[in-house]
């Protein structure tokens, strides 16, 4: 069964030779040329990875992000034309798994979707840890992925529950960012250690009362990141 994707994107030319070379390798593909299509498509369609670019008619991409991300942790891959660093944690602070830079090479982005993929499907297939974890007033259900504090669920982005979970599982043990890079976004994952230490940040405001004196998410200065309660 091919992987479903959906496209947005408003300069139909990129959006027609990206369907192209996806449909090669038969994935079903739809698209979306402004904001509102796509956050309409992604509440009708369950995809598998959805491309967004950054600058979009009607809905920016950071907003049409941020909306998808009140309903789905589907992956999401921003397409960004500017090389600028805080567009890339930007989009990665409104719940982005990742961004690729035009111009592209056809070739990268469909190694990185697919890389992506994979890793979202071995999640789903692999072992449930089928136990809910609770420390302090801090529960975490590891089959439905739910995360919630003092009794109030609190809504975390794949990629932070994927950085709690490991951190919980192995507490007072000090992972780097690099470290946490390999294990979290995967080997092939091209990005800056500044993703994590943007995901820490989002994960404490989340889950901690006062994110700038952690409880549970540690730094070890000079070293990284743990879990201690």
């Amino acid at each position: 069964m091919g992987k479903k994707v959906l496209v947005v994107d408003d300069e139909k030319l990129i959006v027609k030779g990206i369907r192209f070379s996806l449909e090669q390798d038969d994935m079903e593909v739809d698209s979306a040329f402004d904001g509102e299509e796509a956050v309409r498509m992604a509440k009708e369609k369950a995809y598998d990875i959805i491309l967004l670019d950054l600058m979009l008619p009607k809905i920016g991409g950071l907003e049409v992000c941020q909306q998808i991300r009140e309903f789905s942790d589907v992956p999401i891959v921003m397409l960004t034309a500017k090389g600028d660093d805080m567009d890339k944690i930007l989009g990665l602070e409104y719940g982005a798994d990742d961004y690729i830079t035009k111009p592209f090479n056809i070739l990268e982005v469909k190694a990185r979707l697919k890389a992506i993929i994979r890793r979202t499907s071995q999640k789903a297939v692999s072992e449930p840890r089928g136990k809910i974890v609770e420390v302090g007033d801090l529960t975490l259900d590891c089959e439905g992925r739910r995360v919630s504090v003092a009794g109030r669920e609190v809504n975390l982005t794949a990629k932070e529950f994927d950085v709690l979970e490991l951190l919980v599982f192995n507490p007072n043990k000090v992972y780097s960012r690099e470290n946490l890079l390999n294990i979290v976004w995967g080997y092939e994952y091209p990005g800056d250690v500044r993703t994590v230490d943007v995901h820490i940040r989002r994960l404490r405001e989340k889950i901690e009362q006062n994110p700038s004196e952690p409880k549970y998410v540690h730094t070890k200065w000079g070293v990284g990141y743990y879990f201690q309660h």
